[in-house]
């Protein structure tokens, strides 16, 4: 069975951009008589706000979707993520970073040409060196910090993976090109890429949709995949929509929000009309 799951974070009023996205996840689901699901990823606390939730719950039931109760809410499952993180950190593949942005940043202009990835310029992996005992001392002492993946042992730990695209076909994986990712902070139990994964896997969703923007994100996804021993979905990517300027919609653009267009009087039909499905 098909299981799709539309999964936003609760930091802004949805766009057009997401109704395009839900509505994405919603036709796959339906065109396969499959399951379709809600998820809030509010795990950042300090931008996450509940009555963005409410919102969204509105504005997907105004669009005529509608999904499986309960709804999976990160901010109720960090031990999930922990026990992951745990299992992960078991294998020796984590290490305390304990560097802000502007130590990497002045690491990065230190090291000239610095290889960059997909969310830029390359951690320099300058806390992997720090010994156990500087490690264990600056961690008692308080100073933050967050745990990154040993990228490169990761790898030769799991060997040769891949992963497949309905649209785009059999992709071989290829995390290296994010470097030692951040896994977790001192104050958050699990980044992005941790808790979409475990989340993925937990609800059953046997086909992630998500946007184009993220495509590269899956090669991390399918390395924390195979390390935990989950299942692995397909994917599809979906294009991005964007204004006459060919500028993505962002949270930013207030008249554009679902809220916006309905108090405009726009109706349902045409704002998914807008977002790319009418008809649907």
């Amino acid at each position: 069975m098909t299981i799709t799951r539309f999964a936003p974070s609760p930091t802004g009023e949805l766009h057009l951009g997401h109704a395009h996205s839900a509505l994405f996840a919603f036709a796959e689901a339906q065109g396969a008589r499959g399951r379709f699901l809600l998820r809030i990823e509010d795990i950042d606390r300090t931008r996450c706000r509940p009555e963005f939730t409410q919102a969204i719950r509105a504005d997907l039931s105004w669009l005529g979707l509608d999904w499986e109760e309960p709804v999976r809410i990160q901010s109720e499952h960090f031990e999930d993520y922990r026990a992951a993180l745990d299992r992960i950190d078991a294998m020796g593949l984590l290490y305390p970073c304990f560097c802000t942005r502007k130590d990497i940043a002045r690491e990065v202009e230190g090291a000239g040409n610095a290889p960059h990835g997909p969310d830029g310029p390359l951690y320099p992996g300058h806390c992997r060196l720090l010994s156990q005992a500087e490690r264990t001392a600056r961690r008692e002492s308080g100073q933050s910090f967050a745990l990154r993946l040993d990228m490169a042992e990761a790898v030769r730990r799991a060997g040769p993976l891949v992963w497949h695209d309905r649209d785009q076909g059999e992709q071989i994986a290829r995390p290296e090109l994010f470097g030692d990712v951040v896994l977790a902070r001192k104050d958050i139990p699990a980044s992005y890429h941790l808790a979409v994964t475990v989340d993925d896997a937990l609800q059953g969703v046997t086909l992630v949709t998500r946007g184009q923007d993220l495509f590269e994100a899956t090669h991390v996804h399918r390395l924390l995949q195979s390390l935990l021993g989950l299942a692995v979905p397909d994917y599809r990517h979906h294009r991005l929509l964007t204004d006459e300027s060919g500028r993505r919609y962002a949270k930013r653009d207030r008249s554009l929000t679902l809220k916006a267009l309905r108090e405009a009087g726009r109706t349902p039909h045409e704002v998914r009309a807008l977002a790319g499905f009418g008809g649907k």
